[in-house]
């Protein structure tokens, strides 16, 4: 397999085992292989943000310039789509013009709409839903460190978010273990862990959901977290902030994980807030690590994708 399947890649639900490991692998070779190539010479990828991005925009630009190619920036503000163009006409008009679209929205239906409308390949950089981009170089990134996947546990505290949607997506798909803990009213959807639930009966992945923090560490290989407050949020900050203080992965909720557990974040991180300055830059993070790999899975997504 060379190839995916689907012409887009909308959500890791949607991506076959072998798929993801592909990704993977395919990261890999982006970033141990030559800096520069001419995979996508020609190809323009155009880059739709309806949020602000440090990482997914660098790392789309960054990596088919690599592949020799050209992305093109487009906030809500620069397209027609912003002033009430329907998502149906802009995939259609874009179709004739570029070679593939990255979308980063608020609205998952909006990514749905435009693969179905569009003729080029399609990729989610962000929905409310979800975030596979993020949750696929995650996983290339603790293979990276650990090698095999299958048999790790990776625990993930507060917000039951987008991120932690595609981390039990992608987690399930590997074989890997999955520990959540979340207060009520900041769980992921039912939806998300019950299809998971299905595809783990048959990788023998298991997700474990306590409420207490330290039930979900003590005997993790992986504690990742995210910020409590993300975009579109802010008017609920205080309530936020106060609801989900108790779940900061600090110093002592570190002291009872495993002496050689690995910390990640998919940034941009509130210091002080989920995660405290000394977990974060101390020598179990793996963080900047972990952001450095989202160009090597974008250009491998990119690649496989594309060209």
């Amino acid at each position: 397999m060379n190839r995916l399947s689907s012409k887009d890649l909308i959500s890791i639900n949607l991506l076959s085992i072998d798929e993801v490991n592909l990704i993977i692998k395919e990261s890999d070779v982006m970033k141990n292989g030559p800096r520069h190539t001419d995979d996508l010479k020609g190809k323009i990828l155009a880059m739709i943000f309806e949020k602000s991005s440090t990482r997914t925009r660098v790392s789309f630009e960054s990596g088919i310039y690599q592949l020799g190619g050209l992305g093109m920036y487009f906030s809500s503000k620069d397209l027609q789509m912003g002033r009430g163009e329907t998502v149906h006409d802009t995939a259609k008009v874009l179709s004739r013009f570029v070679d593939g679209i990255m979308a980063r929205t608020f609205s998952y239906q909006t990514i749905l709409d435009l693969a179905k409308y569009s003729t080029i390949p399609v990729i989610n950089g962000l929905t409310d839903f979800d975030h596979p981009c993020q949750a696929l170089a995650d996983l290339f990134t603790i293979y990276e460190k650990r090698g095999d996947l299958r048999g790790l546990t990776l625990a993930y505290i507060g917000d039951g978010n987008n991120v932690l949607h595609s981390l039990i997506q992608g987690c399930v798909k590997v074989g890997m273990n999955i520990n959540y803990a979340s207060p009520g009213g900041y769980t992921p959807l039912p939806s998300v862990v019950n299809e998971a639930q299905e595809i783990a009966k048959h990788t023998g992945s298991k997700i474990f959901t306590p409420c207490d923090p330290i039930e979900a560490v003590k005997h993790a290989d992986i504690v990742y977290t995210d910020v409590w407050v993300s975009m579109g949020q802010e008017e609920d900050r205080d309530k936020r902030l106060n609801d989900l203080k108790t779940y900061q992965l600090n110093s002592e909720l570190l002291s009872k994980c495993k002496k050689d557990v690995l910390v990640m974040h998919c940034l941009p991180a509130h210091r002080g807030e989920e995660i405290t300055d000394e977990v974060m830059d101390g020598p179990n993070s793996i963080v900047f690590d972990q952001a450095e790999n989202r160009m090597h899975t974008q250009k491998a997504i990119i690649k496989l994708l594309m060209s």
